[in-house]
């Protein structure tokens, strides 16, 4: 496993984002949209195979770093709750580590 900062994982989101910004522009096509295509394998010939490796794998990273900040999120609410006595949860800025598989 592997250790890192939320501020990491919301600067690569921003990074990703970014990227995928470009190809959305660049291609006239939503990442999703695009993904689902690349992943069945019903793009063109190859001609923009680079493009479309990079894309796809920017928009498997925005994935994944979204699934790492919900699941700390989930987390960090779950022990909010279980330390309160009422019905509010008590936000506090922190900067912990989160443990994700490599």
């Amino acid at each position: 496993m592997a250790s890192m900062t939320l501020s990491t994982i919301l600067d690569d989101l921003r990074a990703a984002d970014a990227v995928l910004r470009k190809f959305e522009q660049r291609y006239w096509l939503s990442s999703e949209i695009f993904y689902n295509l690349y992943a069945r394998g019903v793009l063109d010939d190859g001609e923009h195979l680079e493009d479309f490796a990079e894309w796809a794998g920017f928009y498997k990273i925005k994935q994944h770093r979204e699934a790492v900040l919900r699941q700390f999120s989930e987390q960090r609410v779950s022990r909010l709750r279980a330390g309160g006595t009422n019905a509010f949860v008590r936000l506090a800025p922190e900067e912990p580590l989160i443990e994700v598989a490599a």
